[in-house]
């Protein structure tokens, strides 16, 4: 099996799920935004090897491959904004090699997108059959673009090529190993309120996002790769939640005293995103099991780990 972009989020949690089910897994990634560190315990392992490669370019895998899932594209505004032409490579030439690794092997080839191909929603929830409201030339146009060109190639395989072809929309996924820079809210807000700085919630906060922990999107991953199901599928949380909230959850978890404060909102910041995971549910038999307290509390933690530990408070001296 083949994970690209398999040291990122999504990409090192999969990797760790597929090895447990005794596969034989290759991690490509290069590293752009995904890290070593994220996969430094696979490394070693006969059942695991580690590629580093861009996947604009041809990709070069030996041996059986009976399963592709894609996922090398930064999904992070931070990332996506500072290498958009990169961010439109990887949905374009990246998938166009994934599929033809696919293709070429009889493999099944999952592809992971985003709830960003919907862009600014003008209702919620988003079900499969909605379009969307993209900006093309916007500032989350590389990103966005990228998915959806990168799904609209994965369709055209599969009806031209016959490509055994999957597609899974991904909402607001979060969980342990994010980067703690990558400008997304949960690893913002965390950051922020272990090192005792003020919660900056853009805009007025009232605009929402639905969460979903990575051990519940990987759940949903695996099961669309054992059925039979093209997709497109959303795969997220039907549970909607605004950032001023979030923002106050973080904080509490965190056992912080940081003040939450309010910032000007990006441009083009979708006001909300809500899947619709009707199809998921029908489909796959699919539901996310993580509650939010749940899924932050171990988020958190796994940061305070990172972080290390808390130096001591100063020793009064004795005389």
């Amino acid at each position: 099996m083949v994970v690209t972009g398999g040291a990122g989020l999504i990409g090192s949690h999969l990797c760790d799920w597929l090895l447990d089910r005794e596969s034989r897994v290759v991690c490509v990634d290069n590293l752009s935004t995904g890290t070593v560190s994220n996969i430094a315990h696979l490394r070693g392992r006969p059942d695991f090897e580690f590629v580093e490669a861009d996947v604009i370019r041809p990709l070069a895998i030996t041996g059986t491959v009976d399963l592709v899932y894609h996922l090398a594209a930064p999904a992070a505004p931070t990332h996506y904004r500072r290498f958009p032409v990169q961010t439109l490579e990887a949905g374009s030439l990246g998938t166009r090699n994934a599929l033809r690794l696919a293709w070429a092997n009889g493999a099944r080839f999952v592809l992971v997108s985003a709830g960003g191909v919907y862009g600014d929603p003008q209702h919620a929830p988003q079900s499969e059959s909605y379009w969307g409201n993209v900006n093309p030339v916007g500032p989350r146009s590389a990103h966005d673009e990228a998915m959806r060109y990168s799904e609209a190639l994965t369709m055209a395989h599969r009806h031209s090529r016959h490509t055994d072809t999957a597609i899974a929309r991904v909402f607001g996924c979060y969980g342990p190993r994010m980067r703690p820079d990558d400008g997304r809210a949960v690893p913002t807000f965390i950051t922020q309120a272990l090192a005792g700085q003020a919660i900056t919630v853009s805009g007025d906060g009232s605009q929402t996002r639905s969460l979903c922990h990575v051990d519940d999107v990987v759940a949903a991953l695996l099961a669309l790769a054992d059925s039979d199901l093209a997709g497109p599928v959303n795969i997220g949380s039907p549970a909607e939640l605004s950032m001023a909230h979030l923002a106050e959850r973080v904080r509490a978890l965190a056992q912080s005293a940081s003040p939450i404060t309010f910032v000007e909102r990006p441009p083009e910041d979708p006001q909300s995103r809500r899947p619709d995971i009707s199809l998921a549910a029908e489909r796959l038999g699919w539901s996310p099991q993580v509650s939010l307290d749940n899924g932050l509390h171990r988020t958190i933690t796994w940061f305070e780990i990172q972080a290390g530990p808390k130096p001591a408070p100063p020793v009064a001296a004795l005389f």
